[in-house]
């Protein structure tokens, strides 16, 4: 018989499990645990800490990251490869830029193969806009929607060749966001028409096993919450326009884009046709409080996890020094890492420090 679980992504505070975290995910069995940089030393001790959350919350549990490439890269080196931004990939010629998503994603999941990781919240499908909040501009493919639906597509389709579960985002589309969701809602303003062409990529790439929502507000078609929180938003448009029936995961919901404490937050958004919520901040009082308060996965969240979870069993087949050479042969130029641009790891930094 299989166990119950929570119907969150949970984290944790450090490189390695406390005994407070071990008993709570003991106790509640989450979906999965997100790991963020301040999990993360190196390849051996990541090692351990994954096995030990699995052996402690079950074989099941799903481990997940966010390994964009770019500046939103949580494997980094020199233990792994300096993968290029997204909008380093859709700036190159088309079929270079197909190849290249193609062997980045193959790559990609490799490396988180070889950890034990099972999820990359990846690709981001948004399509970039001149006014793009700087918290997204370089994570999308390009300004071009047939373009980032063309390489999200390739993107989709080598993870889960590679045995890894891909995880569009942010559904039903971000790029009108001037506003960074990490510090503040952002309120759009379009008409649905205007909206149809944000659609697109996710429309294009809805056979996804996962997809996550985005935080804003689509005050253009009367809404009075976030897409992540709203019924309406999540039936009409993600389960309907976009035609989306995999696993829906709610952005990060420590996000100051919505309000009230992390239960109130968790239960507007399952609620509102979310599967499961996901909290990033990994402060024990908080998840033991959304875990005493969260329900447990529903009949049909189970029913399309278990599907996401096919995936798994496919095997990464690369060849490891050719595929690392023709990626660098085609790669552009990579920025140099910069951290304080990543706002998940910012906004966390932030109220760690408030709360000192």
């Amino acid at each position: 018989m299989k166990k119950k679980r929570l119907a969150s992504f949970l984290s944790c505070e450090g490189q390695k499990l406390t005994d407070a975290e071990k008993r709570l995910f003991e106790k509640f069995i989450p979906v999965g645990v997100t790991l963020f940089s301040r999990n993360i030393n190196n390849i051996e001790q990541m090692k351990k800490l994954v096995r030990e959350i699995k052996e402690i919350s079950g074989d099941d549990t799903l481990i997940a990251v966010d390994q964009e490439g770019g500046r939103v890269r949580r494997l980094k080196e020199p233990d792994f490869m300096s993968y290029a931004a997204q909008s380093q990939i859709g700036s190159l010629p088309l079929n270079k830029a197909l190849k290249m998503a193609k062997l980045h994603a193959r790559l990609i999941s490799n490396d988180l193969k070889k950890l034990g990781i099972d999820i990359n919240f990846a690709p981001v499908l948004d399509i970039m806009r001149e006014d793009t909040t700087d918290a997204l501009r370089s994570r999308c493919f390009s300004d071009d929607g047939k373009r980032v639906a063309r390489l999200g597509k390739i993107s989709v389709d080598e993870y889960i060749k590679s045995g890894i579960i891909p995880c569009i985002k942010h559904m039903p589309g971000h790029g009108r966001a001037v506003c960074d969701p990490h510090l503040g809602l952002p309120i759009i303003n379009d008409s649905l028409e205007n909206l149809m062409n944000d659609f697109m990529p996710f429309r294009e790439c809805n056979y996804a096993p996962m997809g996550m929502t985005a935080h804003i507000l689509l005050k253009g078609l009367g809404y009075n919450y976030p897409i992540t929180q709203c019924v309406i938003g999540i039936k009409d448009i993600i389960r309907g326009i976009i035609g989306f029936d995999g696993f829906l995961i709610s952005d990060a919901i420590d996000m100051n884009a919505l309000q009230g404490d992390v239960v109130e937050r968790a239960k507007l958004a399952l609620s509102a046709g979310c599967d499961s919520v996901c909290y990033c901040m990994g402060k024990i009082d908080e998840m033991s409080y959304l875990s005493e308060n969260c329900p447990q996965l529903s009949d049909e969240a189970l029913l399309r996890l278990d599907k996401a979870k096919q995936i798994l069993h496919n095997k990464c087949v690369i060849n490891d020094a050719k595929d690392k050479e023709l990626y660098s042969l085609m790669c552009c130029q990579i920025s140099a890492y910069d951290e304080k641009y990543d706002a998940t790891e910012v906004l966390h930094k932030m109220q760690r420090k408030s709360q000192c």
